[in-house]
């Protein structure tokens, strides 16, 4: 094994090779060979042999489950990945996603630490296994308005009858179990290792959560509002349910309500906290969680507000509203129903992606030539810094798509 901290393709055919015994050597076995024998990487137990797999080169991961039934349970563990973490050996990947009825597309790019950001990179999933397959279709056109939530190097795809689970290593997907209620434009987001939504059902105000080991979602509170169109955020062990309208309801003062507020859940206490609403009200379009706080996008017709929400419980100043520099959007982009956004933290920045597809609609309607107006517009904010700068664009092929960020 080299001193540095990944393995090149030397030691990693030692490795596979010393998990093996040698067939060809049926000598009695001298003390020295004896003595090396017992030292194979396949006596080592598993935590000095996760120190050693843990250093392998990203691109050499895949191969790693295939070597035995062992290796393969031990990258898939939580110690495999929090060793990764340790060695700073994972990078923070975003993903987006969009899936139409025959085909599932995504699009990756890696964050440097300088944000040097690479292009994007594409991949299309169309299905050959048979659990992805229905008698009039895949499994695909079971999915609207879909969420994302990502645990480890997994991304749950959130439909509203049915949910997926895309492995970022190997880019399976396996079928997993769906939520207990039928959900669209529903909040979403992960605390603890499981996953938490809300809202998006006329039917009932459950809020439930699905247990990744047990593949079971259960009923584990109630929303105070039955809320449409809402976002998803966590934040210090609070699942946060933010903006929307209140189901059935469009175009009052009820509705004006509930699209600047948003809920409180406390997953440990099993409980709500006060609510809270966005300052100067207007409609929630865009929100994710960063760095300890909440960022939120909010639209007033004419204009657009970015706020800071400090989400750390411990901490004197939970609760506190800060009016920050809003995006600086082309003029060409008008804002409308027709331009949405998608809101990814990425450590300690802040990544808007302007939702690619939504632009034909304002064309259409507007009769404006394509000429200067860009899409999928890529912005990112340095939370430290307090300034945007400017990304690779989302590529065409992505439209409508969900977004969000894997440690990978």
């Amino acid at each position: 094994m080299s001193s540095d901290n990944t393995c090149n393709s030397r030691h990693f055919s030692w490795l596979m090779k010393s998990c093996f015994p040698n067939q060809q050597n049926h000598h009695q076995p001298s003390p020295i060979s004896a003595a090396a024998s017992a030292t194979t990487i396949s006596a080592l137990p598993d935590d000095l042999l996760l120190e050693c797999l843990c250093r392998v080169d990203q691109s050499s991961l895949l191969s790693l489950a295939f070597v035995c039934r062992r290796w393969a349970h031990l990258i898939n563990s939580p110690s495999f990945h929090h060793l990764r973490h340790h060695h700073n050996l994972l990078f923070n990947t975003i993903f987006s996603i969009c899936i139409s009825r025959s085909a599932l597309f995504a699009a990756s790019l890696r964050m440097s630490h300088q944000f040097e950001l690479p292009t994007w990179k594409v991949s299309t999933f169309i299905p050959s296994s048979p659990s992805l397959h229905l008698e009039n279709g895949s499994v695909f056109s079971l999915f609207s308005h879909y969420r994302l939530v990502s645990i480890g190097r997994k991304i749950y795809i959130i439909g509203r009858t049915a949910m997926l689970r895309c492995d970022t290593w190997t880019g399976t997907l396996v079928p997993k179990a769906g939520m207990g209620f039928p959900r669209k434009k529903f909040a979403a987001a992960e605390v603890a290792g499981k996953i938490y939504v809300a809202c998006g059902s006329a039917r009932s105000e459950a809020v439930e959560e699905y247990d990744p080991d047990e593949n079971e979602w259960r009923v584990v509170s109630h929303a105070p509002r039955r809320r449409y169109g809402c976002i998803g955020a966590a934040v210090d062990g609070v699942f946060y349910v933010i903006g929307g309208l209140k189901i059935g309801v469009a175009g009052n003062e009820a509705a004006h309500v509930y699209a600047s507020s948003m809920d409180l859940y406390d997953v440990e206490a099993r409980g709500w906290l006060r609510s809270r609403a966005v300052p100067g009200g207007g409609c929630v379009v865009a929100a994710c969680a960063a760095n300890g706080h909440l960022y939120i996008l909010s639209s007033h017709a004419v204009e657009l507000s970015f706020w800071k929400f400090n989400g750390s419980r411990k901490s004197g100043e939970f609760g506190e509203w800060r009016r920050i520099k809003p995006p600086p959007l082309p003029a060409q982009v008008r804002l409308d129903s027709t331009v949405g956004f998608s809101c990814v933290g990425v450590g300690n920045t802040v990544v808007l992606i302007q939702v690619v597809g939504c632009i034909d609609d304002l064309l259409r309607r507007s009769g404006r030539s394509e000429r200067g107006l860009k899409e999928g517009l890529v912005l990112v904010y340095d939370c430290a810094a307090g300034d945007w700068s400017r990304a690779a664009d989302s590529p065409a092929v992505i439209r409508r798509a969900a977004c969000v960020c894997v440690e990978c």
